[in-house]
């Protein structure tokens, strides 16, 4: 576990919402991993710029949800965006907030980053269990003269409901029809091999713990522990790194609009730059608000981060949303998010 200090408030990861102590002006937010080092780069400079805070805890994706729909705090946040069934029926609006990258990470001495090649296929052949050491035919023939050792291949996967788990199994789905037809897709599934950690921080700590182990998570946290990433073929059949250009060329042709809660799937995008698992994070919120006040601050948040915080998504490997689309998104949030009166918050 790690957590990031700043002012006269702590973002915690993995507490109970509970234990969170709200001010006036202070909002609460809950869920995904996958976006909380940007989240708290955010709410450290929101707090510096205008002195409110914002409390985000680390709790997957699932935990996000379920707490925005029992109202336990202001936002919820998910990696797996919530259907159009379920936003009407819980009386949410979702929105995406960041985009970033899942990536392969492993522990082999002498391997460095970026060093070692995957394809799909591969990848879901080693989370079925088919492939079980490292030096295996398949993973050798992708990358010929790197030293490989005869070990046990140790997988890591998350154990908690996990937006990162979707689009990580989503995408195997996507690129293996084994993969599919056996485990198939969610925030959490039936998993063939391996052993869980919890959020993003617990993979990458079993990952680091374990020599020969190989997880997913998301870029931030590879850098962040310092793990060995690896390349990934996508969809036009090229190999690529995990960089803020590559997650930006697979959200370049999204069409926000085709889905329910603007929840696009940017998993095997084609294009030859396109990192092929790649996600948008989304914010739940509650379209009419019991407390418009918190509701209004949430808002002011995410427009100040949407304006103020391009750089700091940049720096941390996250891109940014376009301007086109948060236009939309405040137009959303006009429309939508009302206090009991029926008055626009935004």
């Amino acid at each position: 576990m790690f957590k990031f200090a700043f002012n006269k408030v702590t973002v915690a990861v993995a507490l109970g919402v509970a234990a969170i102590s709200a001010h006036a002006a202070d909002i609460t937010g809950a869920g995904a991993s996958f976006p909380y080092p940007i989240y708290a780069k955010w709410a450290s400079d929101y707090k510096a710029a205008t002195g409110n805070t914002v409390n985000y805890q680390s709790i997957g994706s699932g935990g996000g949800q379920k707490q925005i729909i029992a109202k336990t705090v202001d936002f919820g946040a998910s990696d797996d965006p919530m259907s159009g069934e379920d936003l009407a029926k819980n009386g949410l609006v979702q929105f995406p907030a960041v985009i970033g990258g899942i990536v392969p990470v492993v522990n082999l001495q002498g391997i460095q980053p970026g060093q070692l090649k995957f394809t799909g296929s591969l990848l879901a052949d080693i989370y079925l269990g088919k492939v079980k050491k490292w030096n295996d035919e398949a993973i050798a023939k992708l990358n010929p003269g790197v030293s490989l050792p005869a070990a046990d291949i140790i997988v890591v996967h998350r154990s908690d409901g996990s937006g990162t788990t979707f689009g990580w199994t989503n995408y195997l789905s996507k690129v293996s029809a084994d993969w599919k037809s056996t485990v198939g897709e969610g925030k959490a599934v039936k998993w063939p091999a391996g052993q869980g950690g919890k959020g993003n921080e617990g993979v990458a700590n079993y990952v680091k713990q374990f020599a020969g182990a190989i997880g997913y998570v998301e870029y931030a946290y590879a850098k962040q522990n310092k793990l060995s990433h690896g390349q990934v073929q996508n969809k036009d059949g090229k190999f690529v790194q995990p960089e803020e250009a590559a997650f930006a060329a697979a959200a370049a042709n999204a069409d926000w609009k085709s889905a329910p809660g603007m929840g696009v799937i940017l998993n095997d995008e084609p294009g030859e730059k396109s990192w092929p698992i790649t996600s948008a994070t989304f914010i739940l919120m509650h379209k009419s608000q019991d407390k418009p006040t918190q509701g209004a601050e949430v808002l002011k948040f995410f427009d100040w981060a949407f304006k103020n915080g391009k750089k700091s998504a940049s720096d941390l490997d996250y891109v940014a949303l376009p301007d086109a689309v948060t236009t939309q998104i405040r137009t959303l949030w006009k429309s939508d998010i009302k206090d009991a009166g029926g008055k626009s918050l935004y």
